[in-house]
């Protein structure tokens, strides 16, 4: 028990102080995880990264599962998210009630609208030097961003990424392999991790089915969550699109509401998918927001458990690798569609709007700006000219 609360408390302090999204997120755990505790060394933490590269979700958040589970097991994993998870879905529930009771058309939120504008147009130019490295990367995030525009549907991003993958898994093959000497030694059995892997998959293809079947309101908000959850390649940012297909485009929240929420998410540290934790309550209350955040990081705590015992040879495996690449030069245009629509659409009005963007992008780009810093200084912005 005191070991469970040593990682709990350790992750709640990174949960506090974790600002500037999934990158910056790695480079705390590196230095609190491994030169500071020496809970893990540079090679493990090195490999349980690549793992949360390779597996769809929030790379912070499973790399901190990973962490707990390899310190404390099943429940110093379950600790481990919790602490680095609560303090960003409390201040996102607390920002939700917040704006309801203020009203959301005002001009501070405006300027974060504005902020997340600049945020998501960098989030796409870094990621497009990372996953576009070829022809063939580009002409897959070009015809996801097609895709995505055209067929305005909420199956239209999962579709446009298990097609990509399909394609990655044929035409990617020869990317450079891992060649890691040293196997980790994983506290639960091969066993545990089929059983849950299978729980993944069967709540991925039970829950769509159960969903139509069943005409219940929360049965659709875990369906919607899950999904997200479940489908996200490439980063924190790419839930923007999947979540904005399946509560925006559904009627559930207006596009203010939703660009706001996104804004106020990169002003709180720790993990991108606690947005989720925002939609959830402007939805459906307390009961909605904790649900939500449970069926959003449930596929990455499934996938990262199930997974671990079998890091390496997954890791090695060139067909899955290059389904991997497959899927995160898709994500880049669905990215890129979600930014062209509703982000700058709902957003961008007039004159003014494209240069205060602008400026915003430059603030990130060129001098580094934080985004927490960015969102204060949006807001402030919003409140004088709006």
């Amino acid at each position: 028990m005191r070991r469970l609360w040593g990682i709990f408390l350790v992750s709640l302090k990174l949960g506090c102080t974790s600002f500037g999204g999934p990158t910056a997120h790695l480079g705390y755990f590196q230095n609190e995880y491994v030169q500071k505790r020496k809970w893990l060394s540079d090679n493990d933490f090195s490999q349980l990264v690549a793992l949360s590269q390779f597996l769809p979700g929030p790379a912070s958040s499973q790399v901190g599962m990973g962490i707990g589970l390899l310190r404390g097991g099943l429940f110093g994993s379950i600790v481990s998210f919790l602490g680095f998870t609560l303090p960003s879905v409390l201040l996102l529930m607390a920002f939700a009630y917040f704006s309801a009771h203020i009203g959301i058309d005002v001009g501070w939120i405006h300027g974060l609208k504005l902020v997340a504008v600049a945020i998501v147009a960098q989030a796409i130019f870094e990621m497009s030097k990372k996953l576009i490295p070829g022809i063939l990367h580009f002409l897959i995030a070009l015809l996801a961003l097609v895709v995505v525009l055209l067929w305005v549907h909420p199956l239209a991003q999962v579709t446009t990424i298990i097609v990509s993958s399909f394609i990655g898994y044929y035409f990617f093959k020869e990317i450079n392999q891992r060649d890691d000497s040293k196997e980790t030694v994983v506290p639960i059995s091969k066993k545990t991790g089929i059983c849950f892997l299978t729980l993944f998959m069967i709540l991925l293809v039970g829950l769509p089915i159960v969903s139509s079947l069943i005409q219940y309101e929360w049965f659709s908000i875990v369906e919607k969550f899950y999904l997200s959850g479940a489908l996200v390649f490439g980063g924190g940012h790419v839930v923007l699109p999947l979540l904005e297909a399946q509560f925006v485009q559904s009627g559930l929240m207006s596009s203010s509401e939703f660009l706001a929420g996104y804004g106020m998410t990169q002003a709180v540290p720790g993990p991108l998918f606690t947005f989720a934790s925002y939609i959830g309550m402007v939805i459906a209350g307390v009961p909605g927001a904790i649900i939500a955040t449970i069926a959003i990081f449930l596929p990455a705590f499934l996938l990262v458990v199930g997974a671990m015992p079998f890091w390496l040879a997954l890791n090695r495996f060139a067909g899955l690798r290059g389904a991997m690449a497959g899927a995160n030069a898709a994500v880049v245009g669905i990215l890129a569609a979600a930014f062209i629509h509703p982000i700058v659409t709902q957003t961008i009005q007039n004159g003014l709007d494209i240069v205060i963007g602008a400026v915003f992008l430059w603030c990130l780009i060129r001098w580094k700006v934080q985004p927490y810093l960015l969102v204060l200084i949006g807001g402030c912005v919003g409140t004088v000219c709006y």
